[in-house]
């Protein structure tokens, strides 16, 4: 398959698998695709463990880690919020409404009078060197930048390491300032995708990003997880696709066994984006907690980092008891996931759905040279 992402990354297959989960990430780049590890909410001591782990799985095959980079967020003018500071900044109105989400849906609490502190998300330049000084210590081939252009620091840094930068836009005008940043490859995720993400569709994101950034390669994402959707983006100019949600339902996939049941059994109108997570939109499982969260009586979420270490007990109360069916912990359990989910009904193995994901575009691709052929 010719691509200029293939060529820029060694791949065989311009499918790059965005998880948090090791497992998953080594079957892609085994198959021939890319796997991209999310590490956000790793300590530096885990994401050694995982890297060294995965280089163990693939050999030489390649890989990259995918880092939360804001340029806004809560403390962003100081540098981040430490988790010392982070308890003084939780409004009692948030705690109070939390304490009777928990109390109305009956979720029991952590045995042993354990409590769950939560802390700030690795997003502040300060909380994300030490990960980055792991990551370059690893034989990586790329390294994302979510949420904002990737700053001076990451790409001088990542080119004298002759590792690929990417960042995701939702706009055309945020592709264009990661690109005047730096950025060597273009991640244009649309609204269906999971997780954080803008309003704009990805059939009309695409070719408006492709057009603005050239020559600078543009993969395509949000609502892609089938070889029709991946001959579709090409066709729009992108050189490969960015999937996230379509692996949340693989064999080897960590998601928690309530969440992938309902994952299993949603159709593509069950998401909604939501800031209830991490402070800003996100899209995800639309469940009784996205509804909690989103009743005229209700607090808003706070903003990044704050809202994700506001909710990490709660959310550990939910995943503890979640797999009872019917329980109000079951109701509350959600997590990130786009509108694919709907073409998501059998849990596969990552590399299944990767051979899967080129057999069908090998089928599209050859049914629409066909329909050009003269009669």
């Amino acid at each position: 398959m010719r691509s200029k992402v293939n060529d820029m990354l060694g791949t065989e297959f311009p499918i790059l698998a965005f998880t948090h989960c090791r497992d998953v990430a080594a079957a892609v780049s085994r198959t021939g695709g890319f796997g991209v590890l999310g590490a956000v909410a790793h300590t530096p001591e885990q994401l050694d463990i995982d890297l060294k782990w995965l280089e163990e799985e693939i050999g030489d095959r390649p890989y990259g880690v995918d880092l939360l980079l804001p340029t806004k967020y809560e403390g962003s003018t100081e540098g981040g919020v430490t988790r010392e500071a982070v308890a003084a900044l939780m409004p009692p109105g948030h705690l109070e409404f939390l304490d009777d989400v928990m109390a109305r849906y009956d979720v029991p609490p952590l045995p042993d009078g354990e409590r769950i502190v939560g802390a700030p998300l690795n997003i502040s330049p300060e909380g994300v060197a030490p990960l980055l000084d792991v990551a370059f210590s690893h034989p990586i081939r790329l390294i994302a930048s979510a949420l904002g252009p990737p700053p001076p620091y990451l790409v001088e840094r990542a080119h004298d390491h002759d590792v690929v930068v990417a960042a995701l836009a939702g706009k055309a005008v945020h592709a264009e300032r990661h690109a005047a940043a730096g950025a060597d490859l273009i991640v244009a995720q649309g609204t269906e995708a999971g997780g954080h993400t803008g309003e704009i569709a990805t059939m009309v994101l695409v070719p408006e990003i492709v057009d603005r950034v050239a020559p600078v390669p543009v993969l395509a994402a949000g609502g892609i997880g089938r070889g029709r959707q991946m001959a579709a983006a090409m066709a729009l100019g992108a050189e490969g696709v960015w999937c996230g949600s379509v692996w949340l339902t693989t064999e080897e996939a960590e998601t928690e066994p309530a969440v992938k049941e309902k994952f299993l059994l949603a159709t593509s109108g069950d998401t909604v984006r939501s800031r209830s997570k991490t402070g800003k939109p996100a899209r995800m499982l639309r469940s009784a907690w996205t509804e909690e969260w989103d009743r005229a009586d209700t607090p808003d979420p706070l903003p990044m980092p704050l809202q994700s270490a506001l909710i990490t007990e709660a959310e550990a109360r939910i995943r503890r008891s979640a797999h009872h069916q019917g329980s109000g912990a079951n109701q509350l359990a959600n997590y990130f996931v786009g509108q694919v989910v709907g073409n998501m009904n059998q849990a596969k193995s990552a590399s299944q759905v990767v051979l899967d994901i080129v057999d069908e575009f090998i089928d599209a691709v050859t049914d629409l040279s066909v329909r050009l052929e003269d009669e």
